[in-house]
């Protein structure tokens, strides 16, 4: 299914992007959102599918820095006041008043933060192996890889390495898999090597002084008590335990949950128990 490139303007002046998959106007649109060093792409599989499946709008939003989206000048907006505020920016844009979304980690944590902040706006969630509290192990990983400068002489070495750092997280994948990852998270930079698709300076903000400071996110998420809220956990994530998915199941009512068992941080959402509970719960609402 094609899908239409949409561009929209920063308050900061930065050029930002989505792919948009056409849909009826009058049905609920899906904004998906993905994670902190991800890009539309990641849902290339799951957007068209929903699109079809139900007729409407999917809107997958690249944030500063990521994919097609401009790099910002000062690398402090690389932070989630920034991203809210370039996420209003983009529903001002497109008229969107009420929306299905779906958020993969850093996605999901806006999407908490959409809810309580915009009250009405979000119909229902999606919430990808990510919840309000965030396990310190998965932290200390993600900040071990996140800004380092990957480069790769073609597409198998960048496959290679995918598969050597992720051994834990995807145990089950092949090379194959690893392939179709590199060529969502990396693209062809001048000269013809195979970088990350990011600006590796979204990882400042976590070397300031009190960037490893928590935030209590329990209100946020008690935000989305009243709405269809999907959680899906990876069995072996080391970044959202079962123990807040159970409490988060306990503070919100209409929660579902689904575990992915041989999957770490996070599942890709092309599994097809992820697909079926999506398309079930986007089903739901008109």
């Amino acid at each position: 299914m094609e899908h239409e490139d949409r561009f929209w303007l920063s308050r900061d002046g930065l050029k930002l992007h989505a792919r948009v998959y056409a849909g009826r106007e009058h049905l609920t649109p899906v904004v998906c959102i993905p994670g902190l060093t991800r890009n539309a792409r990641d849902f290339e599989e799951l957007a068209p599918r929903l699109a079809a499946a139900g007729r409407r709008r999917v809107h997958c939003v690249e944030l500063r820095g990521r994919g097609e989206s401009q790099w910002a000048k000062d690398a402090m907006t690389y932070a989630p006041i920034s991203y809210l505020s370039d996420l209003e920016a983009f529903f001002a844009a497109e008229r969107i008043e009420r929306a299905i979304f779906v958020g993969t980690s850093l996605g999901g944590l806006l999407t908490m933060m959409i809810a309580a902040t915009r009250p009405g706006l979000v119909a229902g969630a999606v919430l990808n192996d990510i919840g309000p509290v965030i396990d310190p192990a998965g932290l200390t990983r993600i900040r071990g890889y996140v800004g380092k400068r990957g480069d790769y002489p073609s597409w198998w070495h960048a496959a290679r390495e995918l598969m050597d750092l992720n051994r834990d997280v995807y145990p089950d994948w092949s090379i194959d898999q690893f392939l179709v990852m590199a060529k969502r998270v990396m693209r062809v930079a001048d000269g013809g090597r195979i970088v990350f698709d990011y600006d590796p300076r979204i990882a400042e903000p976590f070397r300031q002084p009190g960037g490893e400071a928590g935030v209590d996110l329990w209100p946020a998420f008690d935000a989305l008590a009243s709405v269809p809220v999907l959680s899906i956990r990876g069995g072996l994530s080391d970044l959202f335990s079962a123990a807040t998915q159970d409490e988060m199941a306990r503070r919100a009512p209409l929660l579902r949950r689904l575990v992915v068992p041989r999957s770490g941080h996070a599942p890709t959402l092309d599994e097809p128990e992820c697909v079926a509970a999506i398309e079930r719960l986007v089903g739901e609402l008109r």
